[in-house]
């Protein structure tokens, strides 16, 4: 579901005073009702918000915020097992300002942990918005209940694209990332993040990141500054890749050390460090295997020539390409054989031109 214009949802503003009107969001789960009494409760809370968001908000809202129906979507679909939500296009400005795109997620997230969903163990965020995790987290998304989690832990591979946020602000969305992933810490085998854009920290040390230190003066909420994030500990990671991120050496090194019991496979794609070298970032790997063989491997390199074709193209209209290359190269090679012969050797070829004349000249042109 992408953003766009008819995903943009303006301040609800109440009609007789011109001021925007308070809007605290509480899915409604019920899908049945007595017809009696089917009207006898509000859906979005009170009878004068809901008079206001059916007259000023548009029906992909009321589609959005409609959960029954996407709880009936997932109960045809029990033998589920790859989960992949996308939402790309959200502009920069639009961070702090809740879309039909976000009621959608929420709908989502609530029908996945009220679905009997027994195969799902993959999960991928394709390019999303950075509050996406907010309303996509069970433990503090709308609606979240104790039973929340229990869908969520059966995740074992973990995938996600997402938005670039700049250092050092905003933090919030940062923090709301931390906790989301703290959900999959006991039980995701394999984990892969990307930034899009530009680089990002590193999602699996944020806890390190100079920005969200409890004595960093950015933060938000003053009161709480003092609690640092919990260092995320992942169980069973067994393959781990990040792109396009920066970070210390001494983050990698911390993060190997503290995985080196089930990791077997890293990858840090378009990796800058901010300070350390490479070689500090994988002193773990020394320490570990007691010795610097693992630096020893010799990899193979080597030219491989290609000719790369439209993938559309069918294969006959490759051959009939390929018939006119080697044609073309033909009369460019007797071209020059032509050019380099001299004029005995035209001679031999095509005769003088006494003979040519002799028979052209039996011919009637009229």
């Amino acid at each position: 579901m992408p953003h766009g214009p008819e995903t943009f949802l303006p301040p609800l503003l109440d009609p007789e005073t011109g001021e925007e009107a308070a809007f605290l969001y509480e899915p409604y789960l019920q899908s049945a009702r007595d017809p009696n009494t089917r009207l006898s409760i509000p859906t979005y809370g009170s009878w004068e918000i809901t008079d206001l968001l059916v007259k000023q908000y548009p029906p992909l809202f009321h589609a959005a915020a409609n959960v029954p129906s996407f709880m009936r979507a997932m109960a045809t679909m029990p033998n589920l097992e790859h989960l992949k939500v996308s939402c790309p296009g959200q502009e920069p400005s639009q961070r702090y300002r809740r879309s039909i795109v976000d009621y959608a997620l929420i709908s989502l997230r609530i029908a996945v942990e009220k679905s009997k969903l027994l195969a799902l163990e993959c999960l991928s965020l394709l390019s999303v918005h950075p509050s996406a995790v907010f309303y996509l987290n069970p433990l503090t998304g709308f609606g979240a209940t104790p039973a929340s989690m229990r869908r969520w832990k059966q995740i074992q591979k973990f995938d996600c694209e997402m938005d670039s946020i700049a250092l050092g602000y905003p933090i919030d969305h940062l923090k709301h990332l931390h906790a989301y992933l703290q959900n999959f810490a006991s039980t995701a085998r394999e984990f892969r993040f990307r930034w899009l854009g530009t680089k990002g920290p590193c999602p699996l040390s944020l806890g390190a990141e100079a920005c969200l230190e409890a004595s960093s003066p950015k933060q938000a909420c003053p009161k709480t500054c003092h609690l640092a994030l919990r260092p995320l500990q992942f169980t069973r990671l067994r393959v781990m890749e990040v792109e396009n991120t920066i970070l210390s050496a001494s983050q990698i090194a911390a993060f190997i050390t503290a995985n080196r019991h089930t990791l077997r496979d890293f990858n840090f794609e378009n990796t800058h460090l901010r300070s350390g070298t490479w070689d500090e970032a994988l002193a773990p790997l020394t320490r570990i295997s007691g010795s610097e063989k693992w630096k020893q491997k010799s990899e193979e390199v080597m030219d491989v020539p290609i000719m790369l074709s439209p993938i559309d193209m069918e294969q006959e209209s490759l051959n009939r390409v390929w018939d006119e290359h080697v044609r073309s190269r033909r009369e460019k090679s007797l071209q020059g054989a032509l050019h380099r012969a001299g004029a005995k050797g035209r001679e031999l070829l095509f005769g003088t031109e006494e003979h040519w004349r002799k028979f052209l000249g039996g011919w009637n042109w009229r």
